[in-house]
Protein backbone atom coordinates (compact mmCIF):
# COMPACT_ATOMS: atom_id res chain seq x y z
CA UNK A 1 0.00 0.00 0.00
CA UNK A 2 1.27 3.43 -1.11
CA UNK A 3 1.80 5.91 2.17
CA UNK A 4 0.01 8.06 0.37
CA UNK A 5 -3.18 5.67 0.97
CA UNK A 6 -2.75 5.12 4.59
CA UNK A 7 -4.95 7.00 7.31
CA UNK A 8 -3.19 9.83 9.12
CA UNK A 9 -2.42 7.40 12.58
CA UNK A 10 -0.86 4.58 10.20
CA UNK A 11 1.07 7.17 8.64
CA UNK A 12 2.31 9.03 11.46
CA UNK A 13 3.86 6.07 13.13
CA UNK A 14 6.07 5.84 10.21
CA UNK A 15 7.46 9.39 10.39
CA UNK A 16 9.13 12.10 12.91
CA UNK A 17 6.72 15.10 13.88
CA UNK A 18 8.06 17.89 15.43
CA UNK A 19 7.42 21.33 16.57
CA UNK A 20 9.17 25.05 15.72
CA UNK A 21 8.20 28.66 15.86
CA UNK A 22 8.35 30.53 12.93
CA UNK A 23 8.55 34.37 12.45
CA UNK A 24 5.85 36.04 10.05
CA UNK A 25 2.12 37.30 10.75
CA UNK A 26 1.09 36.55 14.13
CA UNK A 27 2.21 38.94 16.04
CA UNK A 28 3.95 38.13 19.40
CA UNK A 29 2.00 35.19 19.72
CA UNK A 30 3.52 33.43 16.72
CA UNK A 31 7.34 33.84 18.19
CA UNK A 32 6.16 32.69 21.64
CA UNK A 33 4.59 29.62 20.77
CA UNK A 34 5.59 26.74 18.68
CA UNK A 35 3.00 26.19 16.29
CA UNK A 36 5.44 25.29 13.12
CA UNK A 37 5.08 21.88 12.21
CA UNK A 38 7.27 19.21 10.38
CA UNK A 39 6.82 15.97 9.41
CA UNK A 40 9.42 14.03 8.20
CA UNK A 41 8.67 10.08 6.64
CA UNK A 42 11.15 8.04 8.23
CA UNK A 43 11.12 5.25 5.41
CA UNK A 44 11.87 8.03 2.57
CA UNK A 45 13.39 11.06 4.05
CA UNK A 46 10.72 12.92 2.28
CA UNK A 47 9.72 16.30 4.82
CA UNK A 48 6.66 18.70 4.91
CA UNK A 49 5.98 21.38 7.04
CA UNK A 50 3.33 24.30 7.53
CA UNK A 51 4.01 27.05 9.45
CA UNK A 52 1.43 29.97 7.74
CA UNK A 53 -1.74 29.44 10.54
CA UNK A 54 -1.82 30.41 14.30
CA UNK A 55 -3.09 27.11 15.55
CA UNK A 56 -0.53 23.83 15.57
CA UNK A 57 -3.60 21.62 15.11
CA UNK A 58 -3.99 23.61 12.20
CA UNK A 59 -0.48 23.00 10.52
CA UNK A 60 -0.40 19.93 11.69
CA UNK A 61 -3.22 18.55 9.23
CA UNK A 62 -1.30 21.11 6.60
CA UNK A 63 1.61 19.33 6.98
CA UNK A 64 0.32 16.14 6.90
CA UNK A 65 -1.95 16.32 3.66
CA UNK A 66 1.37 18.17 1.82
CA UNK A 67 3.41 15.08 3.59
CA UNK A 68 0.70 12.79 1.39
CA UNK A 69 1.58 14.82 -1.53
CA UNK A 70 4.82 14.70 -1.57
CA UNK A 71 5.33 10.87 -0.98
CA UNK A 72 2.19 10.47 -4.09
CA UNK A 73 5.00 12.28 -6.48
CA UNK A 74 8.42 11.11 -5.22
CA UNK A 75 7.72 7.78 -3.79
CA UNK A 76 6.49 4.96 -6.01
CA UNK A 77 5.14 1.22 -5.17
CA UNK A 78 5.33 -1.80 -6.92
CA UNK A 79 1.84 -1.66 -8.91
CA UNK A 80 0.26 -5.10 -10.68
CA UNK A 81 -0.87 -4.60 -14.37
CA UNK A 82 -3.91 -6.78 -14.45
CA UNK A 83 -5.07 -5.66 -11.05
CA UNK A 84 -8.42 -3.36 -10.84
CA UNK A 85 -8.35 0.16 -9.72
CA UNK A 86 -8.88 0.66 -5.93
CA UNK A 87 -12.34 1.07 -4.19
CA UNK A 88 -11.47 4.58 -3.50
CA UNK A 89 -10.71 5.14 -7.55
CA UNK A 90 -13.74 3.36 -8.44
CA UNK A 91 -15.86 5.48 -6.04
CA UNK A 92 -14.68 8.48 -7.32
CA UNK A 93 -15.62 7.52 -11.56
CA UNK A 94 -19.17 8.08 -12.98
CA UNK A 95 -19.68 8.02 -16.38
CA UNK A 96 -15.97 7.75 -17.18
CA UNK A 97 -15.34 11.39 -15.35
CA UNK A 98 -13.16 11.49 -12.07
CA UNK A 99 -14.51 13.54 -9.44
CA UNK A 100 -12.47 14.74 -6.93
CA UNK A 101 -11.06 18.03 -5.85
CA UNK A 102 -7.10 19.24 -5.05
CA UNK A 103 -7.95 19.77 -1.49
CA UNK A 104 -10.03 16.55 -1.10
CA UNK A 105 -8.21 14.39 1.45
CA UNK A 106 -8.28 11.42 -0.74
CA UNK A 107 -6.54 13.30 -3.65
CA UNK A 108 -2.92 12.43 -2.50
CA UNK A 109 -4.19 8.58 -3.05
CA UNK A 110 -5.78 8.74 -5.80
CA UNK A 111 -2.85 10.61 -7.40
CA UNK A 112 -0.30 8.03 -6.36
CA UNK A 113 -2.52 5.40 -7.89
CA UNK A 114 -2.39 6.70 -10.92
CA UNK A 115 1.46 7.34 -11.22
CA UNK A 116 2.53 3.92 -9.99
CA UNK A 117 0.09 2.90 -12.53
CA UNK A 118 1.96 5.24 -15.22
CA UNK A 119 4.47 4.19 -14.30
CA UNK A 120 3.89 0.37 -14.68
CA UNK A 121 2.78 1.23 -18.49
CA UNK A 122 5.77 3.62 -19.30
CA UNK A 123 3.78 6.77 -19.27
CA UNK A 124 1.27 5.53 -21.64
CA UNK A 125 -1.94 7.87 -20.90
CA UNK A 126 -4.26 5.29 -22.93
CA UNK A 127 -3.20 2.55 -21.36
CA UNK A 128 -3.94 4.40 -18.23
CA UNK A 129 -7.13 5.75 -18.92
CA UNK A 130 -8.42 2.09 -19.81
CA UNK A 131 -7.12 0.76 -16.50
CA UNK A 132 -8.99 3.71 -14.57
CA UNK A 133 -12.33 3.41 -17.07
CA UNK A 134 -11.50 7.43 -17.34
CA UNK A 135 -11.00 9.42 -20.31
CA UNK A 136 -7.21 10.63 -21.00
CA UNK A 137 -8.68 14.22 -20.86
CA UNK A 138 -9.80 13.28 -17.10
CA UNK A 139 -6.38 12.15 -15.74
CA UNK A 140 -4.57 14.96 -17.54
CA UNK A 141 -6.79 17.08 -15.50
CA UNK A 142 -5.63 15.26 -12.33
CA UNK A 143 -2.24 15.78 -13.15
CA UNK A 144 -2.53 19.70 -14.09
CA UNK A 145 -4.50 19.61 -10.18
CA UNK A 146 -0.64 19.44 -8.99
CA UNK A 147 1.86 20.81 -11.21
CA UNK A 148 4.35 19.02 -9.43
CA UNK A 149 2.68 15.27 -10.45
CA UNK A 150 2.41 16.87 -14.29
CA UNK A 151 6.13 17.84 -14.51
CA UNK A 152 7.36 14.54 -13.07
CA UNK A 153 4.97 12.75 -15.25
CA UNK A 154 6.25 15.06 -18.03
CA UNK A 155 10.36 14.09 -17.61
CA UNK A 156 9.56 10.54 -17.86
CA UNK A 157 7.13 11.08 -20.85
CA UNK A 158 10.12 12.97 -22.74
CA UNK A 159 12.95 10.60 -21.65
CA UNK A 160 10.98 7.79 -23.27
CA UNK A 161 10.27 9.43 -26.75
CA UNK A 162 6.70 10.62 -25.76
CA UNK A 163 4.75 13.35 -26.27
CA UNK A 164 4.62 16.28 -23.37
CA UNK A 165 1.42 16.50 -21.69
CA UNK A 166 0.18 20.21 -21.55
Amino acid sequence: MHPASLTNEQLLRQCDLRTDRRSGPGGQHRNKVETAVIVAHRATGILAEASERRSQADNRRVAIFRLRLALAVAYRTPFEVGAKPSELWQSRVHGRRLSVSASSESFPALLAELLDHLQAVSFSLRDSSKHFAVSSTQLIKLLRSHPPALAKVNAYRLAGGLKRLT
